[in-house]
């Protein structure tokens, strides 16, 4: 009998023991079903139940004949999961990443202690180091496919196109001006993961990414490369502290080349400083020198106040105006209105100016566009500073007509340089023609746009004989091209140091178009303080003369390619003995 107490009082107590656990683990059940339904299901939807955020595909931006210049191309980016990773597994990664990586370890360790399901360790890896990884076998890291942009033609073109960053944001150039168009908007997809956070790929609630416009540009990638050729040799060989040069046609306004030195490589933006990557075309102004010559040209032409045979007496070097002497860089005695211009007399001009008058001037300058921004689809540009003749002191009527006291930036030269060339209208430069969206459809094309007569094609015509002149028997020979008429004028400007004009440091400039008798191109080349000449006509007409010569014979071939007929090869017969 006493056994059996002890096995019945036994088993009562494991009885009521299990009637106890059950009532705890009842009300356990019932506080966590109350209270913290709403936090698990959440965890556990968190856990399982994972959204992706699909990249939408950056659009590409093409030349003016469909070469890319920037497009995005597939990449891997590398991160982890810590909450999956044991300790040992965390330490592997570390040990083994930082080393493949070539990364801080001490980054990559505080990225694998946090308490979260993804962390990033490197994004967007070449495929040769994804590789490496893969062969590690690492626990608890993955792969996530992403794009990169890619710039295949290194630092051409690049203060046009511009750069993204990391995330396919646009931040200079085209690249920021048309980000909205080229960036897209991203898709997403639910994907469910196993009790170890694998991806099952089972998508659910997809919504597609909407990629990228395409951008088509006004640049031509062969005239592109032949202007940075021919600027980057004597911008080596004059040792300057900068140099510029814009390609333009003189019809239609669209910019076929522009470049700076110094300059940047696309693909290894964050080893370029930011005066590497400024446009200085659009973004830095100077006083221009002679090149703003042809506004007095201009204005005494168009207003009938002098012909080209007028005769000027250019007082032997030295003129006297206010309390300034006013001197030439070749003393002249009496030359015609033409000869002035062709032999760029400082003193024949302001004797010119003088007899036209401030307002006169002005007019003129203003028409020419000085002092305003031309509209150019690029972000930075700066409008220089045109001043109104209630400003000019008593020496400005000398000063301003021989491109002092007055700034301006390359492309406003440019556009007034093709404003001649295009019969005396100017047109409102742009640089990018089409854009497209991810089918190649167009969406929105740019065209040519007028903005006003600036002077009468008349005047045009005899302004373009006296530029003609200026090469043939004037200040730049050195831009003559055999078999084309060119039109051009040269610049040597002092820069300002401080309150005073430089004896050391200046600014050269040629500007002109061809072929003269039926004006295409018109260009500018600009240089910051070369060394040790420093003259228009010797450091800047020869580069114009290369890059024109070769992109109007670039441009002929071309056409021939397109309207000439082809012609069939001849069948060679081959006779075996």
């Amino acid at each position: 009998m006493p056994q059996i107490r002890k096995k019945v009082l036994r088993f009562s107590f494991f009885f009521i023991f299990l009637i106890i656990c059950l009532f705890v683990f009842s009300v356990k059940l019932v506080l966590i079903q109350i209270f913290r339904a709403s936090y698990l299901s959440k965890l556990a939807d968190q856990q399982h139940n994972h959204t992706v955020e699909i990249e939408p595909i950056r659009g590409t931006i093409y030349d003016r004949n469909g070469r890319p210049l920037a497009f995005n191309v597939a990449v891997y980016s590398l991160f982890a999961n810590p909450r999956a990773m044991s300790f040992a597994e965390k330490k592997k990664a570390v040990e083994r990443l930082s080393d493949l990586l070539q990364m801080d370890a001490v980054f990559i360790r505080e990225q694998l202690q946090k308490n979260k399901y993804f962390v990033w360790i490197k994004r967007k890896l070449p495929l040769d180091l994804v590789e490496k990884i893969k062969d590690e076998k690492i626990a608890g890291i993955g792969f996530r496919e992403e794009s990169k942009r890619y710039y295949p033609n290194g630092s051409l073109a690049s203060h046009i196109i511009g750069f993204a960053n990391i995330d396919n944001e646009g931040l200079e150039g085209l690249e920021l001006a048309y980000d909205q168009y080229l960036k897209g908007s991203p898709g997403r997809m639910s994907v469910l993961r196993d009790a170890k956070l694998r991806e099952l790929m089972i998508e659910s609630d997809y919504i597609p990414p909407q990629h990228g416009h395409h951008l088509v540009l006004t640049i031509d990638e062969t005239i592109q490369y032949l202007a940075e050729n021919a600027l980057e040799k004597a911008y080596k060989k004059y040792r300057a502290k900068g140099a510029m040069i814009i390609v333009m046609d003189v019809h239609t306004g669209e910019i076929l080349a522009l470049a700076n030195r110094p300059t940047y490589d696309l693909e290894h933006v964050t080893s370029s400083n930011v005066e590497n990557r400024t446009n200085r075309v659009i973004s830095f102004v100077y006083e221009p020198g002679s090149v703003f010559k042809i506004v007095p040209a201009s204005a005494a032409l168009e207003e009938g106040v002098f012909q080209e045979t007028d005769k000027i007496f250019c007082e032997n070097g030295k003129y006297k105006i206010a309390n300034h002497i006013l001197h030439d860089h070749k003393p002249h005695g009496t030359l015609t209105f033409q000869e002035v211009f062709e032999l760029s007399s400082n003193i024949g001009v302001a004797k010119i100016s003088q007899k036209l008058g401030p307002s006169v001037l002005y007019k003129y300058g203003t028409l020419f566009r000085f002092g305003k921004k031309t509209g150019i689809d690029l972000k930075g540009e700066v409008a220089g500073v045109f001043k109104h003749p209630s400003q000019w002191s008593k020496t400005s009527i000398g000063a301003i007509p021989m491109g002092h006291e007055v700034t301006t930036t390359p492309l406003q030269l440019v556009c007034a340089t093709a404003a001649i060339a295009n019969q005396g209208v100017y047109m409102k430069p742009f640089i990018v023609k089409a854009i497209k969206d991810s089918d190649n459809e167009i969406i929105q094309s740019f065209d040519p746009h007028m903005v006003d007569r600036v002077i009468s094609p008349e005047t045009a015509k005899r302004l373009t004989a006296i530029l003609v002149g200026v090469i043939e028997k004037g200040t730049a020979t050195r831009a003559k091209i055999d078999g084309v008429p060119v039109a051009g004028k040269t610049g040597t400007a002092q820069k300002v140091s401080g309150k005073t004009y430089s004896h050391s440091a200046f600014y050269a400039s040629f500007m002109g178009f061809a072929p003269a008798d039926n004006p295409r191109l018109a260009a500018i080349v600009v240089f910051d303080e070369p060394r040790p000449s420093y003259f228009g006509g010797t450091v800047c007409a020869p580069v114009f003369k290369e890059v024109i010569e070769n992109a109007l014979r670039y441009l002929k071939n071309k056409e021939m390619d397109i309207f000439e007929p082809k012609q069939e090869k001849k069948k060679t017969i081959h006779h075996f003995m």
